[in-house]
């Protein structure tokens, strides 16, 4: 059992992340209900972390777990812990659904989000970008973290690469089973953050989580091995859930992504390619799509040299995507 004994009105919520920005929402008339932290999305229920415990969340008829994330704070009657109401979040990772799939929520309240890919012929730019702008769409802060160094002596390549995806990135470079590792993402760690964990299955998700929790109460993740012919790995993590972590703050881990399609990201994507977005008003026609109209200072950059063009081909994928062209 974790202690509780934090000091405070909220006390021991403050150390599972709550803030002012959710103090704020609660109206004169909701002070008899508790909040609490969703640690735990299954397909009928909800797990919660209060001030006293762990409880089941009792859901009204006719709700869906779907509309709820691992890392929600909600209101709930502190004796029956019936559901009154999801609380606002600050940050919200989501996933959505090509046609007419629906949107998959993430994980909510996240501050940092550690992009996690191996050094091995995992790597991908074009698709460490697609979570790079589904970081920025969230608001979530992200970070690149690079595992599996200690089988390659190339490492400074990868983190090159990868540092160029997005203007002042932190890029983290790690042996996941290391206990080093945990020291090399504490500043992002502290008491009272949240991190979550997104990548393909594979690149050594799992094992870093169990290394930030360390010995913790909770249940460690199961990890699996990777095949040797392709360097892909098996899917082990099927839920997600919150874990506390041994420097004081809280992680979530996620199931492996490998297909992740993106829609109505555009400001992320913005973000991503602050180098087009840039360079953009000073085009000749104002909605110059930068892939054949004359006066376009993409282009003019791409011809110049100072622009990759692979860089402008995944932009103009993922724009085209995002605004749902062809769907």
């Amino acid at each position: 059992m974790m202690d509780r004994s934090t000091p405070g009105q909220f006390g021991y919520l403050e150390s599972l992340g709550w803030s002012p920005f959710f103090a704020d929402q609660l109206a004169a008339d909701e002070a008899k209900f508790s909040p609490s932290r969703i640690d735990g999305v299954h397909r009928a229920r909800l797990t919660a972390l209060t001030q006293a415990d762990q409880v089941d969340i009792v859901l009204p008829p006719r709700a869906d777990t779907g509309d709820y994330a691992v890392g929600d704070w909600v209101l709930a009657d502190p004796l029956t812990h019936l559901l009154h109401r999801r609380l606002l979040p600050r940050t919200l990772l989501q996933r959505r659904g090509e046609g007419r799939r629906p949107t998959q929520l993430v994980a909510a309240n996240v501050d940092t989000l550690f992009v996690v890919a191996s050094c091995n012929a995992d790597f991908n730019l074009a698709r460490l970008e697609r979570y790079l702008a589904l970081a920025n769409d969230a608001g979530t802060n992200p970070v690149i973290v690079l595992t599996k160094v200690d089988t390659i002596s190339n490492a400074a390549d990868f983190e090159r690469q990868a540092a160029a995806l997005q203007r002042d990135l932190p890029v983290v470079a790690l042996n996941a089973r290391s206990a080093d590792a945990a020291a090399a993402l504490s500043h992002w760690c502290g008491a009272g953050s949240t991190v979550a964990l997104v990548g393909s299955s594979g690149v050594g998700k799992s094992t870093l989580v169990n290394t930030l929790v360390g010995t913790g109460w909770m249940p460690r993740q199961q990890t699996g091995s990777v095949r040797e012919a392709d360097s892909k790995g098996r899917h082990i993590t099927t839920a997600r859930s919150l874990h506390p972590m041994a420097g004081g703050g809280w992680v979530i881990d996620t199931p492996g992504i490998r297909s992740l399609h993106l829609s109505d990201v555009a400001e992320g994507i913005d973000t991503l390619f602050a180098e087009i977005t840039e360079l953009a008003p000073a085009c000749k026609f104002r909605n110059c799509t930068h892939d054949h109209e004359p006066g376009c200072a993409v282009l003019a950059a791409v011809a110049a040299g100072t622009l990759d063009p692979a860089r402008l081909a995944r932009w103009t994928k993922l724009q085209t995507e995002s605004r749902g062209a062809g769907r």
